[in-house]
């Protein structure tokens, strides 16, 4: 079975072009056993080292001769190898001048060779295959063939089963599907919310032309710049897309507008207004040239809070480039798109359009006057300014409050079916007494379970540094029948090991999917890293267990894993009674690795495999071995092995973990964020009496600290930027703050619905953060740049403020209304993705709706305040009816 895994399996699924490699374990290769008969030989007179040297000088390789003969040339081998069982068994050897064979004084047997681990699925033997794919191969393109592949190994082999298992496609599926869904959800919404509010079909249906041409063009710049697509840049792309909608409501709304007052001025001034002449033409060019200045600033600065990311240390710095570059082309596409291609295909659209009579659907819709609660809003606001700020005070302590309450973590809680345990049995057992555990652990759990991989003791993987592991370690794979189920699994597997195997030592962790490993949070939350301060020698370990009971002691509620060790045997030769008895070590030596069979003699080829000849005996025990084991000497008498030997047992820490400060013994803490100093206040006291250690501290939770003060540097980087980039555009060094005191007010929103709905703070909820935030400012932008160029045609502050505020009420509302419900499925919905998207739906839902809010109503209250001592640039306006 081995054999056919290894020669025909893996080599039909190493053909196909998108596999790099295939890593297997669980194979089981044959040896040959050669098992002297002692007596024989002892009669003969033939040593072990004699035997050794007939049958390796019968396993003799030699060079080639290059021979000439006229004008020819020949190149002879010469090779007297072993190729199999038969030719080792009949070698020939001449001994008293008798020509004999091997097989005549040792039989050669051959059989598979001792298992230092298996692999078991479902309860039984297999052979488990890691496929590895090329880095240049499309995931969902080696899913398919190997689908493909699986499925002609079922009908061509019907007596083997074959199954995919631990399959981490099904993340790079979701971020696919959730592509679609974004891009449904975002034109099906954008069309009913435009339809609403501008009471025309043809507009929400030239953002279903923008959309798909701003995905094309940016997948061409993907492939320009080597931007492969995977499953982080295709989050930026689904963030992105939302973005898009943005830039294409406000582009044809501000048209819209201009066309309603050409049509108006027209109407005064008792001209005709025909859509095919030069109004159409310049309200696309007009409508357009108003909001480049702003849109352009407002990709600046969604750009500048997402490029300084790419900056942060490690993996996530590393994955935050592709999303950060992604999210970067989307919209520099979108918004060349939108004011290039988008004014176009307005005027291609409606310069046919005749003057039509509204139906009465549209008048009841008319009926809800946005306009008239927002002007009511305005009013009271500038009555109550003092309340308003007050508010704005009250909801930017209410942001401090919550960060420092809401909960601290990398990830998002993620529904799950699968899990990993790691066991380690913490005693001297052979892989069988592993195996037997094993299954009667899984057999305890087993009705809850829709599949289970035992990868018992050590493994044969190349590429899995975990794999070596000792024949008393268990790596089980458990996947559950449904997600409620786990906790279940889990439960009952801790109540068995702490019934059953107390000493064990074990954990569970996330199994799956490349999401957890590049992110999951394996990290105990804190970790005592404790450090000799001398070399203890063989003390060690009693030191260590000391240590660990005064941590015991001093916190009974945690948990304090016992020390990890593993006992040896050590055989120890008495050098005076070697002398005595003319014995020497290597003789011992060598007799003793024959007898566990482990003297290897040499390698032969079988095809494309290499079985090993080994000299050796039957198995047996090492007691037994010791006490029947006999040695000839010099003299050629037989020694026995106890009289030269003693056998002694020590014991040691299987495994040394080192860091900066050298080596260390880790002791995980299961403590909360908020409690994190006093415990490690009270562990410094703890190991301070104890003179043989010191103690540092590392976990998730300082590596989270660690990362939120990168964060804290990063956001004032991406402030700085922001503030120049406004600078720039509102041509003021005070505008600008109105914007910046606005983020900071809109993430209590986004922490109240984190807060409300049992989430935290993590990278999902950050991200969700950083998106609500950029659409937000670019309203403000959108709001202060009117009021600017009003105000340099001549309204008065007050005029300019109102003319403003209902110029840009509809493309706000509909942004905010587009993105919010677009995300409103995700709370209503289960599984991984939505999982990972609830965070980050809650923070847009809950800041977008506050920062609505703020950017009708505080942003204006701003401006005023910053601007009620100036007078408009040019003559006052007046107002038009």
């Amino acid at each position: 079975m081995s054999r056919f895994a290894s020669n025909v399996i893996r080599k039909r699924i190493e053909q196909l072009p998108e596999v790099a490699m295939v890593d297997m374990s669980g194979l089981v290769s044959p040896e040959l056993l050669i098992i002297p008969d002692n007596r024989k030989l002892e009669s003969l007179g033939i040593t072990q080292d004699k035997l050794e040297s007939i049958i390796e000088n019968n396993n003799i390789k030699l060079g080639n001769l290059l021979i000439r003969d006229g004008q020819y040339q020949y190149n002879i081998r010469f090779s007297s190898t072993l190729q199999n069982k038969k030719d080792i068994e009949d070698i020939y050897f001449k001994v008293n001048d008798r020509l004999l064979q091997l097989k005549d004084v040792a039989t050669v047997v051959e059989h598979p060779q001792k298992q230092k681990g298996k692999v078991l699925y479902n309860g039984q033997d297999a052979v488990t295959f890691a496929v590895i794919k090329q880095s240049d191969a499309q995931m969902s393109a080696l899913k398919d063939k190997l689908n493909e592949l699986v499925a002609h190994f079922e009908k061509d082999y019907p007596d083997i089963r074959f199954s995919v298992t631990r399959n981490q496609t099904k993340l790079l599926d979701y971020s696919i599907r959730n592509l679609d869904q974004s891009l449904l959800w975002g034109a099906l919404l954008a069309f009913l919310i435009m339809f609403l509010f501008m009471r025309d079909p043809k507009a929400p249906l030239l953002i279903g032309i923008t959309i798909p041409t701003s995905l094309v063009i940016s997948m061409l710049f993907f492939f320009v710049l080597h931007i492969s697509i995977n499953i982080i840049s295709l989050s930026g792309i689904i963030l992105g897309v939302g973005m898009m909608v943005d830039n294409s409501i406000i582009v044809i709304d501000n048209i819209t507008q201009h066309r309603e007052r050409l049509k108006r001025k027209a109407v005064q001034q008792g001209d005709s207004f025909d859509e095919e002449s030069n109004p159409l033409a310049l309200a696309c060019i007009n409508g357009t040239n108003e909001v480049f200045r702003p849109m352009l600033s407002s990709v600046l600065t969604t750009c500048a809070v997402f490029i300084p990311l790419i900056f942060i240390s490690g993996i996530t710095g590393a994955l935050f480039y592709d999303q950060a570059m992604a999210i970067t082309i989307g919209l520099l596409v979108s918004l060349a798109v939108s004011i290039t291609l988008l004014p176009v295909y307005y005027r291609l659209v409606y310069r046919k359009e005749k003057t039509r009579k509204e139906h009465n659907f549209w008048e009841r819709i008319s009926s809800l006057n946005f306009e008239k609660v927002y002007m009511k809003g305005v009013r009271f606001v500038m009555r109550k300014q003092k309340m308003a700020w007050g508010i704005v005070i009250l909801l930017l302590l209410g942001t401090v409050w919550l960060f420092h309450d809401l909960n601290k973590t990398k990830l998002p809680p993620i529904t799950k079916d699968e899990t990993l345990l790691t066991i380690d049995w913490n005693q001297r057992i052979h892989i069988d007494e592993n195996r037997r555990r094993a299954e009667q652990l899984v057999a305890q759990i087993q009705p809850l379970l829709k599949e289970n991989t035992c990868l018992v003791g050590e493994q044969q993987f190349i590429l899995d540094p975990s794999s070596a592991a000792s024949s008393s370690e268990v790596v089980i794979y458990l996947k559950a029948k449904k997600p409620k189920d786990l906790d279940v699994i889990i439960r009952k597997a801790n109540q068995f090991l702490q019934m059953n195997y107390p000493e064990s030592i074990y954990s569970f962790k996330d199994a799956g999917n490349i999401f957890n490993m590049l992110f999951a949070d394996n990290e105990k939350p804190l970790v005592a890293r404790l450090r000799a301060v001398n070399d203890h020698g063989p003390k060690q370990i009693s030191f260590l267990e000391r240590a660990q009971d005064k941590l015991q002691t001093a916190f009974p509620k945690q948990h304090i894993e016992q020390l990890p060790l593993y006992t040896y045997t050590v055989l120890r030769t008495n050098p005076a009674k070697l002398l005595l008895y003319d014995v020497s070590f290597k003789t011992v030596y060598s007799k003793l690795k024959s007898a566990f069979n482990e003297n290897q003699l040499f390698l032969i080829t079988d095809n494309q495999d290499f079985v090993p000849v080994i000299l050796g005996d039957q198995t047996q025990t090492i007691r037994n071995i010791l006490q029947s084991l006999f040695i000839r000497n010099s003299k050629n008498k037989l020694i026995p092995v106890r009289d030269l030997i003693s056998e002694t047992s020590g014991q040691d820490l299987k495994t040394i973990v080192a860091g900066k400060e050298g080596e260390y013994y880790p002791v995980p803490f299961d403590v909360k964020a908020n409690q994190a100093d006093a415990e490690m206040q009270q562990i410094r006291k703890v190991v301070s009496g104890d003179r043989n250690y010191e103690v540092s501290f590392s976990g998730s939770i300082l590596s989270n600290r660690k990362l939120m003060v990168q964060l804290f540097l990063i956001l004032l980087v991406s402030i700085g930027l922001l503030y120049f980039i406004l600078s720039s555009q509102f041509e003021s060094l005070s505008l600008p703050l109105i914007v910046l005191m606005e983020v900071p007010v809109d993430i209590f929103g986004a922490f109240l619905a984190l807060k409300l709905d049992g989430e935290g703070i993590n990278l999902m909820s950050l991200i969700g953060i950083i998106v609500m935030s950029g659409i937000i400012i670019n309203d403000s932008i959108l709001k202060i740049d009117t009021i600017n160029q009003l105000r340099k045609e001549g309204y008065p502050l007050l005029r300019a403020m109102t003319e403003a505020g209902h110029r840009r009420l509809k493309p706000i509302l509909m942004t905010s209304l587009t993105t919010i419900l677009a995300l409103v499925p995700f709370l209503f919905t289960s599984g991984l993705g939505s999982d990972l998207q609830r965070p980050l739906a809650l923070a847009v839902i809950g800041g977008m709706t506050l920062g609505t809010l703020v950017s009708l109503y505080l942003v204006p209250l701003g401006y005023y305040y910053l601007k009620r001592g100036e007078q408009s640039s040019v003559t006052t306006k007046p107002a038009e009816s």
